[in-house]
């Protein structure tokens, strides 16, 4: 907040006015910057946690080997040189480097947007929850996205209880496909994921603006790393 020294005696009231109106809109703003940071921090705790970043110093000092005659001189400085190789283009192979930079963390997705991580090859599960062993035992009043019709979780419920209170197994087989089958893509399931920097690059690309809030929060998660220039290039630089 700016601060000015004024001479009340000098000044007039509709100065006054004014300023009263610029300080209590300087306050506002204030407000409305805390209170976005607030949300965003909130969306990505609900997304990623237990985070763990590997091999990002010995991987600045790897990258400087192709242009090393000495590599026992090697530093893990970065430099402009090695920063502007993480930042290239990708698909040119300059950002090769990064691929050392291994990122572990939970990640908790929808079943929709689970379907579209799917397609990144170094994005690896370590181990996840499981719909095919447990879906009758959650507690489906928290394991839906906020979008998810109500209607659709309560059906869920009928389900779930219709399941547990059968007696005949082979009916129960049935009833258990049933489930399996009329869960919707709110459904939320957390998974143990590894990747790295370079795969954390072409995500952030091609998920910034994506449609889905869990994709946004994921983008933003990913600003928050170590040095996350890296990945997402000096227009977005922390």
């Amino acid at each position: 907040m700016d601060f000015v020294q004024i001479n009340l005696k000098e000044t007039k009231k509709t100065d006054v006015f004014v300023l009263i109106f610029y300080l209590e809109w300087k306050v506002d703003m204030l407000g409305l910057v805390v209170a976005a940071y607030i949300l965003r921090r909130k969306n990505i705790l609900e997304v990623t946690s237990n985070v763990q970043v590997y091999g990002l110093e010995e991987s600045i000092r790897g990258a400087k080997l192709p242009m090393s005659t000495a590599p026992d001189t090697l530093t893990t400085t970065l430099t402009k040189g090695i920063k502007a190789l993480a930042q290239s283009e990708g698909g040119a192979g300059h950002d090769q480097w990064l691929t050392g930079v291994v990122v572990q963390f939970d990640l908790t997705f929808s079943v929709k947007a689970w379907t579209e991580a799917e397609r990144y090859h170094f994005l690896d599960f370590i181990s996840s929850q499981s719909t095919m062993h447990r879906i009758a035992k959650f507690n489906l009043d928290k394991a839906y996205m906020e979008y998810t019709d109500p209607r659709i979780v309560e059906i869920m419920k009928e389900k779930v209880k219709e399941y547990n209170e059968e007696t005949d197994e082979e009916k129960k087989k049935i009833l258990y496909l049933n489930l399996l089958y009329s869960n919707p893509c709110g459904f939320k399931l957390t998974a143990r994921m590894t990747t790295n920097y370079r795969q954390l690059k072409t995500i952030y690309r091609q998920r910034r603006t994506h449609r889905l809030p869990e994709w946004q929060a994921f983008c933003d998660w990913i600003e928050t790393l170590p040095h996350s220039e890296l990945i997402i290039g000096e227009k977005f630089e922390n």
